[in-house]
């Protein structure tokens, strides 16, 4: 009697199946990702959560007692819950938003975390000049032309962004080039502040423009290699508002 043919399909091992065939793991899903960043700011800030479910609750019964004086329960139903939910959940995001600032405060790489969560047209370079006591410059282009982020102490910085401006103006002489220092001391920026601070410079230059300085600063040495960032794991920085058209330097 003939034997049946092998089956010739690869069975997946348990490994393969979670991670996929080439053994990758799979980055979380949305609401995974949503439940991580619910237990990290549940640790940091017990009181977030509560409040959060409070305002939900509390305009709620806004909408039931209009419901019961008005009439409508079609209407304040529907409305009632959709409202309670956003205002609940706007309150979260604001909350988390200001934890994970605070979170980075003061660490190094906390900048360059921020930057490479900016909206739009931007770009990153970490580290594109430092010395040995991890004063960082970090050089971030997009549509206002070149800044450049400073982390460190404010006297040891002031050299080494004047020294990344010669370079840059040598490939971009007449790109706009604004810096600013990330920290508490005076004319710097708290860590908390540099995404709006960003999107409120105007917008010099067009996408072509853009693209063509980022070639340009292609032929620049590159800079040392930063972390990511001093972000905790499965906690995503918040993206930044869409850049007005006006500002100044």
């Amino acid at each position: 009697m003939a034997k049946k043919p092998k089956d010739t399909k690869a069975t997946a091992t348990p490994a393969q199946g979670a991670s996929g065939q080439d053994g990758a793991q799979k980055p979380p899903g949305r609401l995974k990702q949503f439940g991580m960043v619910v237990r990290v700011v549940h640790r940091q800030s017990p009181r977030t959560i509560p409040i959060a479910v409070g305002i939900f609750l509390a305009v709620l019964a806004l909408a039931v007692v209009g419901g019961t004086v008005f009439g409508g329960w079609l209407y304040w139903g529907p409305l009632g819950f959709g409202v309670a939910f956003l205002a609940g959940f706007f309150y979260f995001t604001r909350a988390t938003q200001r934890l994970q600032y605070q979170m980075l405060d003061g660490q190094l790489g906390a900048a360059t975390a921020v930057l490479d969560n900016m909206r739009g047209d931007w770009t990153n370079e970490p580290g594109v000049n430092a010395n040995r006591q991890m004063d960082v410059v970090h050089r971030a282009v997009g549509r206002p032309g070149v800044v450049l982020v400073g982390e460190g102490d404010p006297a040891r910085l002031k050299g080494l962004i004047a020294a990344e401006k010669k370079k840059v103006a040598r490939v971009a002489s007449n790109t706009p080039i604004y810096d600013l220092q990330v920290g508490h001391g005076e004319s710097q920026v708290p860590i908390a502040r540099l995404q709006r601070r960003l999107v409120r410079l105007p917008r010099n230059l067009d996408k072509g423009e853009v693209a063509e300085l980022r070639y340009r600063l292609k032929a620049l040495p590159g800079g040392m290699q930063m972390p990511k960032g001093p972000m905790p794991k499965g906690v995503r920085m918040p993206k930044g508002p869409k850049a007005p058209g006006g500002g100044g330097r």
